[in-house]
């Protein structure tokens, strides 16, 4: 670990929940006479009103998460960094449950479970209810405004130990995410641009490793070509800023094509340029230091400083700046005027947040409070999202769901079925770790289960056991395995006695964080150690096919399971958080319709060939190279995007759609008449998205019939692909175009209307990164159901 982040990391745990104190309305004498405080100027004239009247001393305090006060000024301490992933946690040092009244927050599934729900509606709501919970905690004094979430990243390979945060592998699914998180989250924006608090996009750009072989996230550079820059990794950055209007972006540790993402002036000035944005970048923790220290990128600290805030860097994770600015300042390396853009951009925010507005000028200020947090409704919110996103891969001869009357004795099997701490995942009530600990638990392992004892932890946490404890007469629990990591047989024997007296065997394998999180990739697809021996030792002596649960963010190859016929059923929960026992029996004992679907490729260990370094999405046959995402893969899947099951069979038909599509060109002459740069024999050509006069006009609707052909009412997701029917080299084999989550009562149909955006949804990019819609032929693809469209000018 790099000495600068230690440090960083020291700095940064040390400080407390933002101070709620509001300057213009303190009792320092002659505040509010300030024209910073003066709410009938714009919030532009007064963030530079206020950088005016600060000293290089007091502007420099102002650089770290951990901002100092201006006491002249009336202006207090204000921490940055607070984490709100799927709900509020103490990773970051401005969420505080040690002191005050609030000891827990809900903790809602991780992301790539909800995410599997495929419910725009869905995620919003949780976004809605955790800020909720962070309002209601800032009005107590433990917690601030800004968080850093959420995690947009594209989840490109299987390995990845926080690929759990993501909203999984597809561009399009991680932007729509990002835009109903970032709206839920902040609110509306009203005059000005205000904001009921502050969503941060993280981490930017082509941020997607840990440690692997000898490579570190500190030190890695992706090297990325134009095509997947533009269609696989900036498409949620992309919406997330220009659509959801999120007032912060995190910069990442890693390089991009040699340069240092938080002095990569390119990409930074490129959000604002171009895409509008319109608030504060900040560093990981500690993502400047490293870029001398480590990076050997500059020739000194002051270099640093000097190429991050001239790229548009604006605040810096950790102490650096605070310390080393100052020095560069004298040494002509950095001006002045160079800080004072970047405080424009941090107190621009905070006056959109009104922060130093009187309580009665801010709506959010006084309506929440402690009795808002860890309410019934939540809990109730957490368990939907944990029921919709769970995918059922297996169900042979429709095993589930059990019937209670049927079922007397269960035995649960697996250390995590009486763990609630296992189902929390990274950024949660259930580990809170400071980042300090996240990196010691790579020497000391223990000190991640240690410290999650002692810290904010989730409302009111229900085990699998006590779950299932509620549904059966009897119950019996064998863990099987120690821990997780399963490395030795020594409890076996009590698993196979408990699999042996009960009349359902329902074992719970997969993943923690001691397999997969922040710092942390994985090696292997397989499950851990001696899981898969132990699941084998269990069928084996069960009275009937085993129920097999997996845990965990990242997938596994469970192949044996899929083919193996004493295994009946496998169940995904991800990471359910505080639900998650509350939510197994019921999807189990049929209370509950699966209907989730797979937000990432479950790879077979083959895959593990590949290096997790190879940054290119698109297959490259020439040196055995199989692509990445189900857009580009062209090898073996375990299961693929989109794959999950239900208690009904459905199937569609579309209904209607148009058969043609038929764009203009813009007006200019020149691109009128220019003579398309890529024709094929048969006359395929195609069009830049950026020459089409109106995207808008294209947009079109999709209407699905939707048949439920079982017994149970369902809630699922219908997810619609689009491809060209002439295979064009570097072009996605399909691509998701739209999604909705519908409801649909037992023999019986329901209609869903699916609104497509070709410009958006149906192109791609070309070896320059450019964004072009293919002419000709296409097919709409949703279920079985096929339906052929032609694009023409």
């Amino acid at each position: 670990m790099p000495l600068a982040l230690l440090l960083c990391l020291l700095a940064c745990g040390a400080a407390g929940a933002a101070a709620t104190a509001r300057p213009c309305a303190s009792p320092y004498s002659g505040s509010s006479a300030y024209p910073f405080c003066d709410a009938s100027l714009s919030i532009p004239a007064r963030a530079r009103a206020l950088v005016s009247l600060l000293t290089l001393d007091e502007k420099i305090a102002q650089l770290s998460n951990t901002a100092g006060g201006v006491p002249r000024l009336g202006i207090p301490p204000y921490q940055w960094w607070s984490e709100s992933l799927h709900g509020l946690a103490d990773n970051g040092p401005g969420v505080n449950f040690s002191s005050g009244p609030v000891r827990a927050a809900t903790t809602f599934p991780q992301v790539i479970l909800s995410t599997a729900a495929f419910n725009r509606s869905l995620w919003r709501a949780v976004a809605e209810a955790v800020a909720t919970e962070a309002l209601g905690m800032h009005n107590a004094g433990q917690a601030g405004l800004t968080y850093w979430a959420p995690n947009i990243n594209i989840f490109r390979d299987p390995r990845w130990g926080r690929g759990q945060e993501t909203s999984g592998e597809d561009p399009a699914v991680a932007a729509a995410y990002s835009l109903e998180y970032v709206k839920g989250f902040q609110g509306e924006q009203g005059e000005e641009g205000r904001i009921r608090l502050s969503a941060c996009c993280k981490h930017y750009t082509a941020y997607d490793m840990e440690k692997w072989e000898g490579f570190s996230r500190y030190t890695f550079n992706a090297k990325v070509n134009a095509q997947d820059l533009e269609d696989t990794y900036q498409p949620p950055f992309k919406t997330c800023i220009q659509e959801a209007r999120a007032s912060c972006l995190m910069c990442a540790y890693n390089q991009v094509n040699g340069v240092p993402m938080c002095a990569n002036k390119d990409l930074l000035q490129k959000t604002r340029d171009e895409w509008g944005f319109q608030g504060y970048i900040t560093s990981d923790c500690d993502a400047v230091a490293i870029i001398h220290e480590n990076q050997t990128y500059t020739k000194s600290d002051e270099d640093s400083i000097a190429i991050v805030l001239k790229a548009g860097m604006d605040i810096n994770c950790g102490s650096f700046l605070v310390r080393h600015t100052k020095s560069a300042v004298e040494k002509g390396k950095v001006q002045e005027q160079d800080i004072d853009r970047a405080l424009f951009n941090l107190f621009s925010v905070q006056l959109r947040l009104g922060i130093f507005d009187k309580p009665n000028n801010n709506q959010w200020s006084t309506q929440l409070g402690p009795n808002n947090v860890c309410t019934k409704e939540h809990r109730e919110l957490a368990a939907e999202a944990v029921r919709q996103g769970a995918v059922l891969l297996k169900n042979d001869h429709s095993f589930l769901p059990l019937k209670r009357s049927e079922v007397r004795h269960v035995a649960i099997i697996g250390p995590s079925a009486n763990d609630v701490y296992a189902m929390g995942g990274d950024y949660t009530g259930f580990t809170s770790l400071p980042q300090m600990n996240i990196f010691l638990t790579y020497y000391f392992a223990y000190i991640l289960t240690l410290y999650s004892l002692y810290s904010g932890v989730a409302c009111n946490p229900t085990t699998f056991l006590k779950g299932i404890q509620a549904y059966a007469t009897q119950t019996t629990f064998a863990a099987g395995c120690k821990d997780v990591s399963c490395n030795s047989t020594e409890l076996f024997g009590e698993a196979i006695a408990a699999a042996k007296r009960a009349d359902i065997v329902v074992v719970v394998a997969g993943l923690n964080l001691t397999e997969e999180r922040e710092d942390f990739d994985r090696v292997s697809l397989l499950l851990p150690g001696k899981q898969m021996s132990l699941i084998h030792a269990v069928a084996s002596v069960a009275k009937k096919p085993l129920v097999l649960v997996l845990l965990g963010g990242g997938p596994v190859d469970v192949s044996f399971a899929k083919q193996d016929p004493r295994i009946a059923s496998i169940l995904w929960l991800g990471y359910p958080g505080e639900v998650g026992g509350q939510v197994l029996p019921e999807i189990l004992f049929g209370e509950y319709n699966p209907g989730g679907k797979l937000a990432m490729t479950w790879y077979p260990e083959s895959f593990t060939a590949i290096p997790m370094t190879d940054m290119n999405m698109r297959a490259d046959p020439s040196r055995g190279y199989p692509g990445r995402t189900y857009r580009f893969y062209t090898g073996d899947v375990v299961y693929g995007f989109g794959y999950g099951l239900s208690y009904s069979k459905y199937s569609y038909s579309i209904l209607s759609a148009p058969k043609k599509i038929t764009m203009s060109r813009s007006s200019v002459l020149d691109i009128i008449s220019r003579k398309p740069s890529y024709i094929r024999r048969d006359g395929l050509d195609f069009v830049k998205t950026e020459d089409i006069a109106s995207c808008e006009a294209l947009a079109f609707s999709v209407h699905v019939a939707v048949s439920n052909h079982g017994s149970m009412d369902g809630s699922h997701a219908v997810l619609l692909f689009a491809r060209s029917k002439s295979s064009v080299p570097g072009f996605p084999i399909k691509q998701l175009v739209g999604f909705e989550r519908v409801h649909t009562a037992a023999g019986s149909a329901s209609n869903v209307e699916i609104s497509v955006d070709p410009c958006k949804h149906m192109s791609a990019a070309n070896p320059e990164g450019k964004r072009v819609l293919l002419l000709g032929d296409h097919v709409l693809t949703v279920g079985d159901e096929e339906f052929e469209l032609f694009i023409e000018l």
